[in-house]
């Protein structure tokens, strides 16, 4: 899909970041801890902060916003991980999400992390089964997953991505 491109987002861009976030808050609520009306509330010095803790990876086709996805640091050295993916409805199934984790891992690396960690939704088969296609495998690492109701007993399993192998390189990003 050579007409996505994918581009970390500097400090100054978070008003971008931000209505992109807020739509994935509103369009995806089950996917992330954060609400829209909790984040919506926040102020500039938030979304700037922010902006400053990971690198925030946009996604665009001409200029519109297909997708969004995050890189920060995992409690461990050498780790880092991928978080709050997103691609837009009408971009799913177009590659937004494979150039998403490409950019990621690819920024992951440069920033000399070794792994890649990506929390996944026990019960989510077509996310385990993207992130196993790029190699992520699973860790004996558990959590719960936000409780939208009573009837949420879903966890999330860690995966992790070897960034570096025999060739010295990233494999295949």
């Amino acid at each position: 899909m050579s007409d996505i491109t994918v581009r970390s987002l500097g400090v100054h861009e978070w008003e971008r970041y931000r209505a992109v976030r807020l739509t994935a808050l509103q369009e995806s609520p089950q996917a992330f801890v954060a609400t829209h009306d909790e984040e919506a509330a926040e102020p500039e010095e938030f979304w700037r902060n922010r902006m400053q803790r990971s690198t925030r990876l946009l996604a665009e086709r001409e200029g519109v916003a297909l997708g969004i996805a995050s890189v920060g640091a995992a409690d461990d050295p050498g780790v880092a991980q991928l978080f709050g993916l997103w691609v837009h409805p009408d971009a799913r199934g177009t590659g937004v999400a494979t150039e998403l984790v490409r950019a990621g891992a690819r920024a992951a690396a440069a920033a000399g992390n070794r792994q890649l960690l990506y929390w996944v939704g026990t019960e989510n088969g077509r996310a385990v089964a993207f992130a196993s296609g790029f190699g992520f495998r699973p860790t004996a690492q558990r959590r719960p997953m936000r409780v939208v109701s009573e009837d949420d007993g879903e966890d999330e399993v860690a995966m992790t991505l070897p960034l570096a192998g025999d060739r010295g390189g990233i494999a295949d990003f």
